[in-house]
C-alpha cells in the first residue's frame, strides 16, 4: 500500500541525502497523505456511530468513539459525549462507572464547543452533561450551572430552531424552577443576587413550542404537558395531553415509564 512505497522512499531518502532535506520531503508527504485518510475516516466513523446509535448498541458505540476521544471534530466529539452519557445511563454500570463516565461526558461537551461554537449539538450536550455533573455536586454548583445551562440551551435553538427536544429541555428547566420548593429557593436567594426562577406559563410555553417544532416527537413532552396544565389548575387540557402520553407507542424504556 502507500505506506510501504513511502516507507522505502524514506528510507531511500534516509540513504541517499546527507542534508535532511529528503527525509523532511518524506515526512511531508507522510503526514499529507494522514491528513486526506483522517478527513475519509471521520466521515466513515460518524456513519457508522450514527447506525450503531440507531441500533441501540450502546457499549460498541462507545467503545467505537472513545478511540477518537483526542480528535478535533466536534461532530465526533459530542457523540462522544452522548455515547459516554448513555453508558453511564446503562442499569449494567456500576455506580464509580457512571460517576467516571458522567464527568468524561462533560469533557468531551467542552472540547466540542471548543472546536466548534457553533455547533448546535455541541450546545444541547454540554448544556445535558453539565445537568448531570450536577447530582455528583451541591446545591450551589447545581443552581449555578443551571443559569449556564439554559444559556447553552438557548444557543443550541438559536442555531438549529427546529430541535424539539432542546426546546423541551428548557421546559423541564423552567418546570423545575417553578417546582423548586421554598427551602431550595432560600437557599438560592442567598448565594445569587438574581436566583434563577421560572413559571409553569413559561414551562407550557416551551412544551408547546417543541410539539410545534416536531409533532408527537417525545413521549415525555406529552406528559409534561399534561402535568403543566395540571399545576395550572386546567384538567381538561391536562387529560387531552395525559391521554396522549398514555396512548403514544411505547418503543424505549422511558416511553414504558411515560
Amino acid at each position: 500500500g502507500p505506506t510501504q512505497v513511502l516507507r522505502k522512499s524514506l528510507q531511500r531518502g534516509v540513504l541517499l541525502s546527507t542534508g535532511s532535506l529528503l527525509v523532511y520531503e518524506a515526512h511531508k508527504l507522510i503526514s499529507g497523505f494522514a491528513e486526506v485518510h483522517a478527513s475519509f475516516k471521520v466521515e466513515d466513523v460518524i456513519e457508522q456511530a450514527d447506525y450503531l446509535y440507531g441500533s441501540g448498541e450502546t457499549e460498541k458505540l462507545y467503545r467505537l468513539l472513545v478511540q477518537h476521544k483526542n480528535s478535533d471534530d466536534a461532530e465526533l466529539l459530542w457523540r462522544l459525549a452522548r455515547s459516554s452519557r448513555d453508558l453511564a445511563q446503562l442499569g449494567s454500570t456500576s455506580a464509580e462507572e457512571k460517576k467516571q463516565l458522567t464527568y468524561d461526558s462533560l469533557e468531551y461537551a467542552k472540547k466540542a464547543l471548543e472546536k466548534n461554537e457553533s455547533n448546535s449539538a455541541a450546545h444541547k450536550w454540554y448544556g445535558i452533561c453539565l445537568s448531570d455533573v450536577g447530582d455528583y455536586e451541591g446545591i450551589k454548583t447545581k443552581i449555578g450551572n443551571a443559569i449556564v445551562i439554559k444559556e447553552h440551551f438557548q444557543r443550541a435553538i438559536e442555531l438549529n430552531p427546529k430541535d424539539a427536544t432542546t426546546i423541551h429541555l428548557i421546559g423541564i428547566w423552567c418546570y423545575s424552577f417553578a417546582e423548586m420548593p421554598w427551602y431550595q429557593r432560600k437557599i438560592a436567594a442567598t448565594l445569587f443576587a438574581t436566583p434563577p426562577t421560572s413559571t409553569f406559563q413559561e414551562a407550557l410555553r416551551y412544551f408547546h413550542m417543541a410539539e410545534e417544532a416536531d409533532p408527537n416527537f417525545y413521549s415525555k413532552n406529552l406528559l409534561f404537558l399534561g402535568k403543566t396544565y395540571l399545576k395550572l389548575n386546567n384538567k381538561k387540557m391536562a387529560l387531552l395531553w395525559l391521554s396522549k402520553a398514555k396512548e403514544y407507542p411505547a418503543q424505549t424504556e422511558e416511553d414504558k415509564q411515560v
